[in-house]
């Protein structure tokens, strides 16, 4: 049997569970952001996927140069990398408010932005840091934003008008939108992006600057690739996953970043237990959690903090200590649940790549 592309010749010698990064793999996912985008300038890609330093010097290698994260320490790994312009799209709020100050006194050659959606955090951010501020629109997820309007209107002017800020533009993230169906997907997007497009009218119409609109994520990046006047930000795509994989048919990304499990067990005779637990592959949605290359009828039947029970009529087919190699549902949560990635190339080990800013805290 002719080995899988996820097969490498030192996977004996490798403790189980890991993850694993394919490296050509990386760098065509990369591209292919790119040649979507229409140019590495279009393109603000966020750090929270893969939380690695050298996935942002892959990145500037490509010409790509603004990016946007989610945790102070995300922004310090990339400011350290030379990452030249940054966006902390959460936020900052209590402690973090005085972090983020002192990130940008310790950067002086990074170009800092952050996202703010109500008014006592930005009078608060505007007592410590000089610093370019986006408002951050709700549109449709209803997470963290302010809806498009009067209200988000008055904010903007704060911004404005705040000693030490200056107005960056908008920030919106449409995470809701991830229908199958391009056509429906296409449809929500145009209809969610109509109001930040009548916001900045409004806000260009009373004499404010509204330099850059940073909109989107993975499965509205080709729509919003579309729309020169916006900066993309994709994260998922550099690794992608099986959820995205499943739902999303007309992106063409690469699985790049896989969990290296083994059977430590054969309970029933249709049964395997993996070394595949809580610890190892993201838990926050329901099953299939992941999705095995070599053992794709696998059915999971139990999961605890270190095991995985799945069942299979090809249960004697495996015995304990032989491999699987599976495609996470959810990439992004099970980065952070590694402390590193083995490097795979030329079906061989290169390196280890750490999994820096899975930590709330760097040196700032």
């Amino acid at each position: 049997m002719n080995p899988g592309w996820y097969e490498f010749d030192e996977a004996a010698e490798l403790p189980s569970p890991a993850l694993l990064v394919y490296r050509e793999r990386v760098e065509e996912n990369l591209r292919r952001m790119v040649a979507i985008a229409g140019g590495p300038e279009r393109l603000r890609p966020h750090i929270k996927t893969h939380k690695m330093l050298e996935m942002i010097e892959l990145q500037l290698a490509l010409g790509i140069t603004k990016f946007k994260c989610a945790t102070i320490s995300e922004a310090e790994m990339a400011a350290g990398a030379g990452a030249a312009d940054l966006l902390l799209a959460y936020q900052p709020v209590g402690p973090n408010v005085q972090r983020l100050a002192s990130l940008i006194r310790a950067f002086p050659g990074t170009k800092f932005s952050v996202i703010c959606d109500d008014a006592e955090p930005t009078r608060e951010l505007s007592r410590y840091a000089e610093v370019e501020v986006l408002l951050d629109l709700d549109i449709g997820q209803h997470r963290t934003g302010i809806a498009p309007g009067p209200r988000a209107v008055e904010l903007y002017r704060l911004i404005a008008s705040s000693p030490g800020l200056k107005p960056g533009g908008l920030h919106a993230y449409d995470g809701h939108i991830n229908d199958s169906d391009l056509e429906a997907r296409a449809s929500a997007c145009e209809a969610a992006f109509a109001s930040v497009l009548a916001l900045r009218r409004e806000l260009l119409a009373e004499g404010l600057s509204v330099p850059r609109i940073v909109a989107g994520g993975t499965p509205t990046f080709r729509l919003h690739a579309q729309r020169e006047e916006v900066e993309c930000s994709p994260g998922t795509c550099v690794f992608w996953d099986a959820s995205y994989g499943t739902r999303l048919p007309d992106l063409d990304f690469l699985p790049s970043a896989l969990v290296l499990s083994r059977v430590v067990s054969k309970p029933a005779p249709n049964r395997l237990c993996l070394d595949l637990g809580h610890k190892a592959i993201a838990s926050e949605m329901p099953h299939p959690r992941v999705q095995f290359l070599n053992l794709a009828d696998a059915k999971a039947v139990l999961h605890s903090e270190e095991h995985l029970v799945v069942e299979t009529p090809r249960a004697a087919e495996f015995n304990p200590g032989d491999c699987l190699y599976g495609v996470p549902w959810h990439i992004c949560p099970t980065v952070a649940l590694h402390s590193a990635a083995t490097v795979i190339a030329n079906r061989k080990i290169v390196g280890r790549w750490e999994v820096a800013a899975r930590n709330r805290r760097l040196t700032i």
